[in-house]
């Protein structure tokens, strides 16, 4: 079986969709296959998601307990050394690397990561810097600054 090959059974395309409440001669008329009264005849008759009939639903039995740190956690803009050695430019910070649309949002604090190799010196001033950058920036001989 190939997929180019394949092709649909002689009449299964051509079964048209039901137009209900058209008169009581299409034989799907008056209450539209919907059935008399309840809340399914109704035209707003469904029911939100996670309703359960009235039980009371599994998010509100289901316990909320314990910390989670994500709402307490500082966001940072993070940049690595290889990123910075592609820019070309000996003094780095927040406004620079907006300007260069590398980071988005420039409130948020700065973060410098990786262990790449730098060829030539530069001045960083950020917030934050890991171990691998910081030993990656002394032996490059760059100047770095902690905000």
């Amino acid at each position: 079986m190939k997929l180019n090959k394949l092709t649909y059974t002689e009449g299964s395309r051509n079964h048209k969709e039901k137009r209900v409440g058209r008169g009581f001669g299409s034989g799907i008329g008056k209450t539209s296959t919907r059935g008399s009264k309840g809340q399914h005849s109704r035209k707003s008759g469904g029911t939100r998601l996670g309703f359960e009939g009235g039980q009371t639903p599994l998010y509100r039995r289901i316990p909320k307990v314990g910390f989670n740190n994500k709402n307490f956690e500082t966001k940072y803009n993070t940049i690595t050394l290889q990123t910075i050695s592609n820019l070309d430019i000996t003094n780095i910070d927040t406004k620079i690397l907006f300007e260069k649309k590398i980071i988005s949002n420039p409130k948020l604090p700065l973060k410098v990561i990786g262990n790449f190799q730098l060829k030539k010196p530069i001045n960083i001033s950020a917030n934050k810097f890991t171990k691998g950058a910081i030993a990656a920036l002394e032996k490059s001989k760059s100047k770095f600054t902690i905000l």
